[in-house]
């Protein structure tokens, strides 16, 4: 995976030490409550860890600082399940390992898992074999890179940044696209409960059902592939 030199500079930092996209103008997690708002939202939206098995595959739009993955693959070890957690990530504009580091040390109980991984990333971000994690990330607009992609998920973490800052990847052809990559019972979970993506993953043929969402959000969106 190249790296984009745009990123560099394509980043702020607020008062709580939280990135910021200047691209997008949105944070990539929730200030002082990242860690938690990704367990609340793409771990129990997608009834993990509890559906984990050997071989599970996790997808997701929008890596970012990857905090979801590591999240992920934390529970994972938790869970003690054999194997590697499969994951596969669709990332626009890919950090810099320097970035991801001063993001991820904002939770310092994932620091045994954090350092491998953005030792992993300097190395080489498109393909990471750490202990427990098979993980692969590609660079790229997803709305290109997906349709071609020959995997399929068991779990979606929809991240993009908000429906109304990143259009583009809310969009209902790329929903159509997370469908068609979902394994048989597959599901996906986001944080945003914006109505025309609810309908855009209905169309593409997920079970959707509104949920609470975690801090100043009322609702989220989870959805089981019928």
């Amino acid at each position: 995976m190249q790296h984009d030199a745009t990123q560099e500079t394509a980043l702020d930092w607020d008062a709580t030490g939280t990135p910021v996209s200047r691209r997008y103008g949105d944070c990539y997690f929730m200030p002082g409550h990242g860690l938690t708002e990704s367990r609340h939202v793409f771990l129990a939206g997608n009834g993990l860890p509890e559906r984990f098995r050997p071989g599970f595959h996790i997808a997701e739009l929008g890596t970012g600082t990857g905090l979801n993955l590591i999240a992920a693959w934390a529970a994972w070890q938790h869970a003690g399940i054999p194997g590697d957690l499969r994951y596969t990530g669709f990332e626009a504009h890919p950090l810099r390992a320097p970035d991801i580091a001063r993001a991820l040390a904002a939770f310092p109980e994932l620091a045994p898992l954090a350092a491998p991984f953005v030792a992993a990333w300097a190395r080489a971000p498109g393909r990471m074999a750490l202990p427990g994690l098979d993980a692969r990330v590609i660079a790229g607009d997803a709305r290109a890179t997906l349709p071609d992609w020959d995997g399929r998920a068991d779990a979606w973490f929809l991240d993009g940044f908000a429906p109304a800052r990143n259009p583009a990847l809310w969009e209902p052809a790329l929903m159509i696209a997370v469908a068609r990559h979902t394994a048989p019972g597959g599901s996906c979970a986001s944080f945003t409960a914006a109505g025309h993506v609810r309908r855009a993953l209905a169309a593409a043929g997920f079970a959707v059902d509104r949920r609470p969402g975690f801090g100043r959000k009322r609702h989220m969106t989870v959805g089981l592939l019928r």
